[in-house]
């Protein structure tokens, strides 16, 4: 269900009425717009205001939960009064320290990156990044048709390398990521929920790491999903775009 102004409206006011409310934020394709390069998405000063209003309300926690390197994260956030966590749920930043949340042991990478490295030098415009705990493949700049056609063939061509490494494998808004299994946004958020309670939880995500957290929720009545973009999801509401998550994030600063 679309979020139109008065289900905003809504949710604005249940969001002010409850006594313990926690904001789960992924970062790109959410807060902010997609970029050929994941380096040039940059937040703007409207939006770390409106975090930072946020963050310094009453009884309220906002976390990012992103896919994004700690360090990465940090570079563009970290002046923020919150906690992030960061590689998928790899990392996570609590009163302003980083903790390890996952495995270091990444030996699995030396048989994965041939494939993705044949699959950049076949797919024109596409990159690899090499995060900490993860790999992936970006084909966003490449032509659309031949950028998924060559993520299909990436997917059967690492297939058999997944469980011997017990690895698993994203297929995401045009990217291909590969890490650990133990390693995923509903795993940290699990983690999170079990040391804490609320009685308002706003999750927002556009992509399918994020579908992860919003599974969790399902039976929570306490819980407003909200998918960012077309398509099917497992949450609750869905916002057409990112202005559109802005805005309704400043409402709730305000």
């Amino acid at each position: 269900m679309i979020i139109d102004n008065s289900l905003q409206t809504e949710l604005v006011y249940k969001y002010r009425k409850a006594e313990k409310r926690i904001v789960l934020l992924d970062y790109d394709g959410t807060l902010v717009e997609y970029k050929p390069k994941p380096e040039q998405a940059i937040p703007s000063d409207a939006l770390l205001l409106i975090l930072k209003e946020l963050a310094e309300e009453k009884d309220t926690e906002v976390i990012i939960i992103t896919g994004r390197d700690h360090q990465e994260i940090e570079g563009l956030l970290g002046i923020l009064p919150i906690d992030i966590i960061a590689g998928h749920g790899a990392m996570k930043r609590e009163n302003g320290a980083w903790i390890k949340m996952a495995s270091e042991d990444v030996k699995w990478k030396a048989a994965i990156r041939p494939i993705l490295e044949e699959m950049s030098l076949k797919c024109s415009e596409s990159f690899i990044e090499d995060k900490h705990f993860s790999m992936a493949w970006h084909y966003r700049n490449a032509g659309q048709n031949s950028g998924f056609a060559f993520s299909r063939e990436l997917i059967r061509k690492v297939d058999n390398l997944l469980e011997p490494f017990d690895l698993k494998l994203l297929d995401g808004n045009k990217v291909i990521e590969i890490m650990h299994k133990g390693i995923g946004k509903g795993i940290a958020v699990k983690h999170l929920l079990a040391e804490k309670e609320f009685n308002f939880i706003l999750s927002i995500g556009d992509d399918v790491t994020d579908e992860e957290i919003f599974a969790l929720f399902l039976p929570d009545e306490n819980a407003v999903t909200i998918k960012v973009g077309t398509g099917k999801s497992l949450a609750r509401y869905s916002f057409i775009s990112v202005s559109d998550v802005v805005l309704f994030l400043k409402h709730l600063s305000e």
